[in-house]
């Protein structure tokens, strides 16, 4: 299975040479880039959230092995779907999937299901690989789609990937795809953002997820983040930061209704 771009010229440059030169416009002069267990980064267009993202991959180490996580936009598909063997063909060269790394995860987990339907037209984890791939050219990735699970659910899928990335012996970098609310005021947006994003500085994922819910949060991708978060922890993380935070409406100039976007590291 070759998977073809569901969202180049939509999302990003389909142009490989304009696409790289964008990248490098966002992700900027090369940082002293640190080892992190886990990055969570927008995937709106490039225009707009590319900025935000940028400014984490700029500052982390991208190994050859990246577990990307996102939200389901299309609906279709299974709860919990990982895509387990070919490639993803982008602008910039074909991705393999980490295929000893996805056999593994599916071995151990019990909701994880080899789908390639669900990841056919998802834009949330497609945006995050031109940047992968600028910081790392021997990119291999593990894509993983996730619909509205339950925090149980959330907890088995993070000890499972947290244990495959242990049994793999590789260094690997977890990747949460999200954005933060949808269509608020800036006011509204920034105030319920900072809700969420205190909890994920906490590394209280238990805590994001009941947060999310009771208050109406928009984080399209809670569950990635989520569970993201509890691979984290299993694999010894002990601090999250919060490397940029920006709205559409920092882009548009319209602050009626907004997305927020937000990146961290986690460490």
């Amino acid at each position: 299975m070759i998977r073809q771009p569901a969202v180049a010229d939509q999302f990003y440059d389909g142009n490989p040479t304009r696409l790289h030169y964008e990248l490098g416009k966002l992700i900027g002069s090369a940082k002293e880039a640190r080892s992190a267990r886990a990055i969570v980064v927008p995937h709106a267009g490039y225009i707009y959230s590319g900025a935000v993202a940028g400014a984490a991959y700029a500052q982390v180490q991208v190994p050859e092995t990246v577990v990307i996580l996102g939200p389901s936009h299309t609906g279709v598909g299974v709860p919990a779907a990982l895509m387990a063997s070919g490639s993803w063909s982008m602008p910039m060269g074909k991705v393999p999937i980490s295929e000893d790394l996805a056999a593994t995860m599916l071995k151990l987990s019990d909701y994880l299901e080899d789908d390639t339907l669900a990841h056919t037209y998802e834009h949330s984890l497609e945006v995050q690989i031109p940047f992968l791939q600028y910081r790392q050219p021997n990119l291999s990735i593990v894509p993983v789609c996730l619909k509205n699970l339950s925090f149980s659910v959330c907890k088995e899928i993070g000890s499972v990937i947290a244990e495959a990335v242990r049994q793999s012996g590789k260094s690997v970098l977890l990747v949460a795809s999200t954005d933060m609310s949808h269509y608020e005021s800036q006011e509204q947006a920034q105030f319920k953002d900072r809700l969420a994003i205190d909890k994920i500085l906490a590394l209280d994922p238990q805590g994001l997820l009941e947060t999310v819910t009771g208050n109406n949060i928009s984080m399209c991708g809670v569950i990635p983040t989520t569970v993201t978060l509890l691979a984290s922890l299993t694999l010894g993380a002990g601090s999250a930061e919060l490397i940029r935070y920006a709205t559409s409406g920092d882009v548009t100039g319209d602050y009626a209704q907004v997305v927020g976007y937000a990146s961290f590291i986690i460490e």
